[in-house]
């Protein structure tokens, strides 16, 4: 491939990667296999060339969905701030009955005290004094 040809096009994986819209290249790599990934609408593999102006849509884990549109290439990593230069994220808002939702599961979540598996020392001595040992 010439070097004009590389600076038009540019693998998926590679430019989630370095767009930072994923972690690492291998974590793009598993969302474009597992469909979470959809380039123009349709699914994308990680081998896939893009080009800018096409539109990306992300599935993430917990359920949102990341609409993008590609602005730019490059293929090598970037500040986090010049690498938001690359795409435009044209994902609506959520509506306000999501943010309540949000904002609920957010505050239980703080409220709910956190149990781990095993008693620590202090939890062992006062089972201890409870069972009279």
């Amino acid at each position: 491939m010439t070097d004009a040809a590389t600076e038009t096009r540019l693998r998926l994986d590679v430019w989630l990667d370095v767009a930072c819209l994923f972690k690492t290249r291998s974590e793009a790599q598993r969302a474009c296999r597992g469909g979470k990934v959809e380039v123009n609408g349709q699914r994308a593999k990680p081998h896939r060339f893009t080009q800018p102006d096409d539109r990306l849509t992300i599935t993430r884990s917990d359920g949102r969905t990341q609409l993008v549109v590609v602005k730019a290439l490059a293929g090598k990593h970037l500040a986090k701030a010049d690498a938001r230069q690359l795409y435009e994220d044209v994902t609506p808002g959520l509506r306000p009955e999501e943010l309540e939702l949000r904002r609920a599961i957010r505050d239980d979540a703080r409220l709910t005290p956190r149990v781990s598996g095993q008693p620590d020392k202090r939890q062992r001595r006062a089972l201890r004094r409870l069972r009279g040992h």
